[in-house]
């Protein structure tokens, strides 16, 4: 009940975005769909974020971001770098829900001869002694190539990778996993 109560939330929250918000981003995969928000843009030295993400057959996750971030370079290409947490909180319609915090990070280098685009990376991992439920560890990956195609507003197509170990069983469970495309909207 609680988890559903918050998915409620968190749509609203991305429907309110505009009048608090940075960005917002929505993902299709073949099985999933996702919107996230985040509130400071690449120039302050914090990023939080809020997302939800619905998977067909009835199971809803939701996560919340916290990194440090700043400007850097990788050689000569401008980059935007984040350390910190992330969150995550899943429910299951089978009778299974749990969640982690991750460590981990994020980059986005951009690339300045071909103007608009980016390349995205994130990798979070949560052990067992930051899981819950029936979560025993957590692995959340995602990589995306993007193009502005205006000035606030971009295309991108990537993969995401979300799986956890059940707690007390000797399988996994991929949360979610795919191919992916979608818009990012800057406000």
């Amino acid at each position: 009940m609680f988890l559903r109560t918050s998915a409620i939330a968190a749509t609203l929250t991305l429907f309110a975005a505009p009048a608090f918000a940075a960005d917002a981003d929505f993902s299709l995969t073949n099985d999933s769909v996702k919107g996230q928000v985040n509130f400071f843009d690449g120039r302050s030295d914090i990023q939080a974020g809020a997302g939800y993400t619905y998977h067909e057959g009835s199971r809803h996750l939701l996560n919340g971001d916290f990194h440090a971030q700043g400007r850097t370079a990788l050689g000569n290409l401008p980059t935007t770098a984040g350390i910190g947490f992330r969150g995550l909180a899943w429910d299951d319609d089978d009778n299974l829900d749990g969640g982690a915090i991750g460590i981990g990070g994020f980059g986005t280098v951009n690339i300045p001869t071909v103007p608009g685009l980016s390349f995205y990376g994130s990798a979070h991992y949560a052990p067992s002694i930051l899981s819950f439920g029936d979560s025993d560890d957590l692995t959340n990956i995602e990589v995306r190539a993007s193009y502005r195609v205006i000035r606030n507003a971009e295309v991108f197509a990537g993969y995401r990778y979300i799986n956890t170990d059940i707690d007390g069983a000797s399988g996994d469970l991929n949360l979610d996993e795919g191919i992916l495309a979608g818009l990012k909207i800057y406000f």
